[in-house]
């Protein structure tokens, strides 16, 4: 893949990804009954939704601005293992639910390192034999 092509693939990702967590607050910020539902399932006191979404948007405005997107990537990162941790703590469904949290965190590291040489070059991807 050209440099052209990496750099726009991750945009795309880092997209997605955006759009995803965008909607996840929303639904937190608005106190959806369906949120305070499934934190109920996860264990959780009523009314939790409304502050991990607080904490959610704070990591997204970090994340949304470039000098600080690898913070923002790092606190998401936290936030997700407490979600995968809930999930673990509850036996849920490895795939559809325990390990949503990986699958947005590879969504959104995988993004940063198409369209970021700097990070590419602190993780580089080796081949055998060069």
């Amino acid at each position: 893949m050209t440099g052209n092509a990496l750099r726009w693939t991750g945009y795309a990702l880092t997209g997605f990804f955006i759009l995803f967590m965008l909607f996840d607050v929303a639904i937190k910020l608005i106190r959806l009954p369906i949120v305070e539902e499934t934190m109920a399932q996860l264990g959780y006191p009523p009314g939790l939704g409304f502050p991990i979404g607080l904490i959610e948007a704070a990591c997204l405005v970090l994340f949304l601005v470039p000098r600080t997107r690898i913070l923002g990537a790092v606190l998401f990162t936290a936030v997700f293992g407490g979600a995968i941790a809930s999930h673990l703590r509850l036996d849920d469904p490895l795939f559809t639910h325990t390990l949503f949290g990986v699958y947005l965190g590879l969504l959104m590291w995988g993004g940063i390192w198409l369209h970021d040489p700097a990070l590419r070059a602190l993780f580089p991807v080796r081949t055998i034999g060069a």
